[in-house]
């Protein structure tokens, strides 16, 4: 009698132990428990910690509350300019209804998985290429308005999208590499002739200056000289304008018009003063005295013809003759 008490208290202890450890149940911090109760929720969820359910009528399920990093494949598609492009992303989510996650999505996340990749498709179809190139916060921000206006009634919400990269075909990569340089030379050029404008600006100021100042053209074609001539270089290729000479003509002539006198009228020799023979005084008439009419007039002297002019040097002087000798005959 005694052995079959002991007996049944031990099955029962059993039975109790068994019961014990098929309800016990432990809800760690990260999760959240749905119950089921012969297949109906629960209104409760059950938070982290230990939790009794009832076996074989209730169903303990959990639920993970962390912020899930998701790989989105990638995705081939052609871009509203005719582009073909393949692009991947990542998105980040988390359940923040465990009851609707439970209830309302088989698997939420293969739904937010496929949610995803329609979304992207329907972005890369939208968009151009510039914009999945440059633009991607505002793509990202469409994108994630996309995927979670659907996911709200999973009990899920969506955090943030990005676009990881985006592959272009290799014609286009030559393509655009072929439009970058271009831009890159049209620029280079143009910021050369702002330079060569504000080089001109500078080397006309410099010749304003210089032509004030004569020398000042001399100086410098000399410090062209030196500069050239400390590469140590056996040539030496000097640049001789035609400026230059031209200038150097043009200050040379009035230094030849100062050095030349004008030239001197030559005057014919004269007799000596001695070989004159004097004139007869001639008796003063009146002022109002009247010529008789019977008187003629004196015929007219006829004009000496003065000999041919000598040639002289201009810088010599013709002497004058003494008054002892005559005058050579030539």
């Amino acid at each position: 009698m005694v052995q079959e008490l002991v007996i049944a208290i031990v099955a029962a202890a059993s039975a109790g132990a068994l019961y014990t450890a098929a309800a016990a149940k432990v809800v760690k911090q990260y999760e959240r428990g749905v119950v089921l109760r012969l297949g109906r929720l629960r209104d409760d969820v059950r938070g982290p910690g230990f939790t009794m359910v009832i076996p074989g009528v209730e169903r303990l399920r959990k639920v993970n509350m962390q912020i899930v990093t998701m790989p989105v494949p990638a995705q081939d598609g052609i871009t509203r300019d005719n582009v073909t492009v393949r692009v991947d992303a990542v998105i980040y989510f988390k359940v923040v209804d465990a009851a609707s996650a439970v209830i309302q999505v088989e698997d939420y996340r293969f739904a937010v998985s496929q949610m995803a990749q329609t979304s992207l498709r329907s972005i890369i179809g939208k968009s151009d290429l510039d914009d999945l190139l440059s633009n991607r916060e505002k793509l990202n921000q469409g994108l994630e308005l996309m995927i979670d206006s659907p996911a709200v009634g999973w009990g899920v919400q969506i955090d943030r999208v990005e676009i990881k990269d985006v592959s272009l075909p290799e014609t286009m990569k030559r393509s655009m590499a072929r439009q970058a340089e271009a831009d890159r030379e049209r620029r280079a050029r143009v910021i050369n002739a702002d330079a060569e404008l504000q080089a001109s600006k500078k080397l006309a100021e410099a010749a304003k200056e210089m032509s004030a100042q004569p020398a000042a053209l001399q100086l410098r074609l000399l410090q062209t000289v030196v500069a050239v001539a400390a590469e140590k270089n056996s040539t030496l290729v000097l640049p001789f304008p035609v400026e230059l000479l031209r200038f150097l003509e043009r200050a040379q002539q009035p230094v030849q018009q100062q050095m030349t006198p004008p030239p001197q009228a030559v005057q014919p020799p004269q007799p000596p003063r001695h070989a004159q023979a004097p004139r007869p005084a001639q008796p003063q008439r009146p002022a109002q005295a009247q010529r008789p009419a019977s008187a003629q007039p004196r015929p007219p002297r006829p004009p000496a013809v003065a000999p041919p002019p000598m040639p002289a040097p201009p810088t010599a002087v013709p002497a004058r003759p003494s008054p002892s000798k005559p005058l050579a005959k030539h």
